[in-house]
């Protein structure tokens, strides 16, 4: 924690929660038990984040795909989901923390909808970090509603094809008004970022750990920070260009 710049932090951190299957197969035991061991890591990595000062932290929870995987174990997730939410609600509101979510969040049960709405109402006053959770979320399914949104006002003539661009697709994205991600974490050493924020990881800076999520706690959120604070971002730029924009930066700082 000491070798991070507090200056530097990421504003917006957005992880893949990867590994709880493989995790409860090394214990010999079922994927649920996999599933429940992560709300620890997930405890750790959204209080290390409210200490930094850290904004944004995206946490990719259950994909549009994972509804294909055996109906014991998504009704497991979903029963877990609640009884996960109704406990940390108030610790959400102690440490000032706003809960919102992404994704299809209808085709959650009523009671999982109940509840995250719930948390959501109880916590928007809340102005440290925000978590975000990604429910039944995919980046194919959030760019494909956006595309039916702008195509809807296109149809009613509330906008031209010709007006069009990126700013429009980012505005009805459902993370419209939220920075995108500067560091994306994926655990479990897998190399692939499965359909998770596809347009808004453009230029996000991507940190593998073959850590199983379950493992996963502060010291590796550490880790993955200082990885990111030392490494250069070009946005396409060179490398040059960079370092001449930032010592203009300094000029204009002390002036």
């Amino acid at each position: 924690m000491q070798e991070i710049d507090k200056e530097g932090l990421p504003k917006h951190i957005a992880i893949i929660m990867d590994g709880n299957g493989r995790w409860a197969k090394q214990k010999g035991a079922m994927r649920v038990f996999g599933h429940k061991n992560a709300i620890q890591s997930v405890r750790e990595t959204t209080e290390a984040c409210a200490e930094l000062g850290v904004k944004y932290l995206t946490l990719y929870a259950f994909s549009t795909e994972n509804w294909n995987r055996p109906r014991k174990e998504v009704d497991a997730l979903m029963k877990l989901l609640v009884s996960t939410i109704r406990k940390e609600t108030d610790t959400l509101q102690k440490n000032n923390i706003r809960l919102l979510t992404i994704g299809a969040t209808e085709q959650l049960p009523p009671i999982c909808q109940k509840e995250l709405q719930e948390a959501i109402e109880i916590t928007a006053p809340n102005t440290g970090l925000t978590l975000i959770l990604a429910l039944s979320y995919s980046g194919r399914w959030d760019i494909e509603q956006a595309v039916k949104k702008i195509a809807q006002k296109v149809e009613k003539g509330e906008l031209k094809a010709s007006e069009i661009n990126t700013q429009t697709i980012e505005a009805h994205l459902s993370t419209c008004g939220i920075p995108e991600p500067e560091l994306m974490i994926r655990t479990s050493g897998e190399f692939r970022i499965s359909n998770f924020l596809l347009w808004q990881l453009a230029y996000t800076e991507i940190y593998i750990t073959p850590t199983l999520w379950p493992d996963f706690r502060k010291k590796d959120l550490y880790d993955a920070i200082v990885s990111f604070q030392q490494r250069e971002r070009r946005f396409g730029k060179t490398s040059e260009q960079i370092q001449t924009e930032k010592k203009k930066n300094k000029v204009k700082t002390f002036a």
